[in-house]
Parts: C-alpha cells; sequence; structure tokens
C-alpha cells in the first residue's frame, strides 16, 4: 500500500499552519487519556473550532492505534485522502491531531486511516463526532459543542436531593427513535419523512407518559448514530 503524501493542490499557508500549530493536548491531557481515566477527553478529541496565529479553522483528533498513516477528508478538500494529513502526537498512545484553516460548522468530514497490518486502507465516521448525516450517509458533520447555553442549574441543584440512595427507583428503558415518530413520517412524499424527534421535542411527553406509569427513571437505549432501527442502537 502506498500511503499518500500532502496534496500539492493544497495551499503552501495550509502546510505552514500544519507544522507550527502546538498540539491541542497537554502531557497531562495524554497521561489520563491513557489511564482511561480523561472525563473531558471530548473535548480534546473530535473537532473543535480554534483559532492560531489569528487564524480561526478546525482541530481534528482522532485515537488510531494501529494506523500508519491518517488524513482528514471532507466536502472541503473533494474527499481526497492524504491532502490533509494528521501528525501522531503521541506513538504509544496513537493520537493523531491536525489543524485545517478557514473551515468552519457545517462542514462533512471523515478520516482516511491507513493500516500499519494487512495492507488496508478505510475512512472513518469519527468516534467523537458531535453530529453525524442521516443514514445512510455516514459523515460526519464540524458541530460546534459549546455554543449550547445551558439552563439547567437549578435542576441540577436539585437532582442531589432526588437521587438519595435510599429513594425508590423504578426504571423505564426506551429507545427514542421509536418510542414517537415524527407525524411527517407518515405522510408519502413528505421531503422530511425520514426525520426523528428531537430530544426537545420528545422530552415533556416522554416525562408525563413515564410518570403516569408510576416510573421513577428513564434509561435511554443507545443514542449513538446506527444504520438500522431494528437494532435499537445497538448496531453501531
Amino acid at each position: 500500500m502506498t500511503v499518500p503524501q500532502q496534496d500539492n493542490n493544497s495551499s503552501g499557508e495550509t502546510q505552514a499552519i500544519a507544522q507550527e500549530v502546538p498540539s491541542i493536548f497537554s502531557d497531562f491531557d495524554l497521561y489520563l487519556f491513557g489511564q482511561g481515566k480523561h472525563y473531558q477527553i471530548y473535548e480534546k478529541m473530535g473537532a473543535h473550532p480554534r483559532t492560531v496565529n489569528g487564524i480561526s479553522g478546525i482541530n481534528f483528533a482522532v485515537w488510531a492505534p494501529n494506523a500508519l498513516a491518517v488524513s482528514v477528508i471532507g466536502d472541503f478538500n473533494g474527499w481526497t485522502r492524504g491532502s490533509h494529513p494528521m501528525n501522531l502526537r503521541h506513538q504509544d498512545l496513537g493520537v493523531w491531531e491536525c489543524f485545517v484553516p478557514s473551515l468552519k460548522d457545517g462542514v462533512l468530514y471523515k478520516y482516511a486511516i491507513y493500516s500499519r497490518y494487512n495492507n488496508y486502507a478505510v475512512d472513518k465516521t469519527d468516534p467523537y463526532g458531535f453530529a453525524a448525516e442521516l443514514r445512510p450517509l455516514t459523515a460526519s458533520i464540524v458541530t460546534d459543542i459549546h455554543l449550547h447555553q445551558w439552563q439547567d442549574d437549578t435542576w441540577m441543584q436539585e437532582r442531589s436531593e432526588r437521587q438519595q440512595t435510599s429513594s425508590p427507583i423504578s426504571i423505564y428503558e426506551v429507545h427514542l427513535g421509536s418510542w414517537r415518530h415524527a407525524p411527517e413520517r407518515h405522510r408519502e412524499g413528505n421531503p422530511e419523512e425520514d426525520r426523528f424527534l428531537s430530544y426537545r421535542e420528545l422530552a415533556h411527553d416522554l416525562a408525563a407518559y413515564v410518570k403516569d406509569l408510576g416510573f421513577t427513571h428513564i434509561e435511554l437505549m443507545p443514542v449513538m448514530a446506527h444504520p438500522f432501527s431494528g437494532s435499537w442502537g445497538y448496531q453501531v
């Protein structure tokens, strides 16, 4: 297998920045990640907006310990493998990273992985992606998670009172995608017939339904993107 090198069509500015950008990971980040104890690693892995030397763009990071090389591909580079190669930040852990200037929210992307075993190459969705295309499409979507304004301070303060170990507990397990469908899914020819209800659309009705049945807690079946609804989210 020939591992693609830097695409000659990539701008000199992009190549220079890729060499100059310091890692988003501290040594302590990598230590905790290696120990399996970095509970905020999602703030570093995946795709995150970043500004370097006054230039805005997206920082990509992925864990690929068996890779010989990794590059970011997407609608911004014609899905061309090798056009934006990633740097190996830690040999033993297999953490790869790169910064691509000028990219913004909404960009589609994947990682092109070149395995060190069996001459194998594959394009993979970001395991730390914060948004994804609706199946059968499989690309990740750059999404700034820090744009969301949390307003649950009161609920968080009261949670400790409700979560006493001596309190009764009865759990309702639910797969959100099949608990209730979006009304337009049943209208033939509707361009959004494959749309699923959002968390906001489900929240009040589901909570009221579960409380009426006498349950105290809700357990969500897998919420990760999956290609087949019949798997209830376990096919990931």
